[in-house]
């Protein structure tokens, strides 16, 4: 039985009973009372009464935190206004809303810079309860229950900027917000544009993901609008994905009801840095460099670091090593990512490169320049792994991204 309204097991229907018996105390300050949005949370624990209650109660203490009777009257701070991606617009052919996410234009680091990690959760939450909302007029409107939003992730530009770990850690918090109190509330989940580096982004945040909803992750290939116009009929795409629909003004990005981002002016940024832990410290002496290691074992890997120094500058730069087992000096290896002096002991660098061969990668701290000063440097780097099956997708017509065990 799918645990639905209209489809329930013996069991499943005694433990809906046990679960709004248990729910009394705070059946009124619910958003919904129904069995449909009940029923949301006892899916999302297989329909364990305990775990579902601990689940549905936390979720109040959110809604609380957040103000959510007053979300919609929030004002999100200027910067997230003008520079956060994304919209809703229009309905697939079920009459569930539509959510665009446009990554490329999306300057995470500029935004980070700017507000406050909060505010972007409580912007995130906002546009929740905006999709809740929604589907409850849908439903009103149609005389049938719409749950679900279908999301367009629009990849075109994914870069290695949105690598950066600040952003990946930020994103993640997003997708657990959303995961933690917006159970089966997903219908699909379309990735269109994808390029090459989608596989590492995806590994990156995927563990944020509940195992249904990673069910639901289709990566499109090149025929995308054809399979967008299944879901959704094309009055009610924009024009700019496929569709026909425009703003009133014939804008074909339907630019009233979807954010395109953009690199957000520096007049904006309230610091200069985020605050950093480092795993490394090391202490490299005048006149000399320190090389650290990292075995690449195939194509599509991505190195990323970061790192500061006290007190003055140091160089930087990756090679690909030309002999194994040995120590080279750096003009015997080959330069992957050009050695470069940083006044990291101003603003903390971080950087990112794709790996396109096997082979020995060497990080190389220089301050063979330096006559005079060791510089103590203190450094994180990391190996980033392109998911399995989302590279396996990668290119394919339609894949669904199903990580069961």
């Amino acid at each position: 039985m799918s645990g639905r309204v209209g489809d329930l097991s013996p069991r499943q229907a005694e433990a809906l009973a046990q679960f709004r018996e248990n729910l009394q105390d705070v059946l009124p300050s619910l958003p919904a009372q129904d069995d449909y949005f009940l029923l949301k949370w006892l899916r999302a624990r297989s329909f364990d009464v305990p775990k579902s209650e601990a689940m549905l109660r936390k979720h109040l203490e959110f809604r609380k935190y957040m103000d959510a009777d007053n979300i919609a009257s929030w004002e999100a701070p200027e910067v997230i206004r003008r520079y956060m991606s994304g919209g809703m617009c229009g309905y697939d052919r079920e009459g569930s809303p539509v959510w665009y996410d446009v990554i490329g234009p999306l300057d995470a680091r500029g935004l980070l810079l700017s507000v406050s990690k909060q505010d972007l959760l409580k912007n995130k939450f906002r546009d929740c309860e905006l999709l809740r909302r929604e589907c409850e007029e849908q439903s009103r409107k149609l005389g049938r229950k719409i749950e679900m939003v279908l999301m367009v992730f629009d990849c075109e530009g994914l870069g290695l900027k949105h690598l950066w770990k600040p952003a990946v850690d930020t994103y993640g918090e997003l997708l657990a917000m959303f995961e933690e109190n917006y159970p089966e509330s997903l219908k699909r989940l379309f990735i269109v544009k994808a390029p090459k580096i989608f596989p590492v982004a995806y590994n990156l945040v995927k563990h944020f993901l509940s195992e249904d909803t990673r069910r639901k992750v289709v990566v499109l290939g090149s025929n995308w609008k054809e399979v967008l116009q299944k879901y959704i009929d094309p009055e009610q795409i924009p024009v700019q994905y496929g569709g026909t629909l425009t703003d009133p003004d014939g804008d074909p990005k339907c630019s009233s009801k979807i954010n395109y981002g953009g690199d957000v002016p520096q007049h904006y940024y309230v610091r200069d840095q985020l605050a950093q832990q480092y795993e490394h410290s090391v202490v490299v002496n005048r006149g000399s460099s320190h090389q650290v290691e990292y075995e690449i074992l195939f194509p599509g890997c991505v190195l990323r670091w970061q790192f500061r120094t006290e007190g003055a500058d140091v160089g930087f730069g990756v090679y690909l090593k030309t002999k194994a087992g040995e120590r080279q000096r750096a003009g015997a290896m080959t330069e992957v990512y050009p050695n470069q002096r940083y006044n990291s002991h101003l603003v903390p660098e971080d950087g990112s490169l794709t790996c396109s061969t096997p082979g020995i990668y060497v990080l190389r701290f220089d301050n063979t320049y330096s006559y005079l000063h060791a510089k103590r440097v203190s450094y994180s780097v990391e190996v980033l792994l392109p998911d399995a099956e989302a590279a396996a997708a990668h290119g394919h017509s339609e894949e669904s991204l199903d990580h069961s065990p």
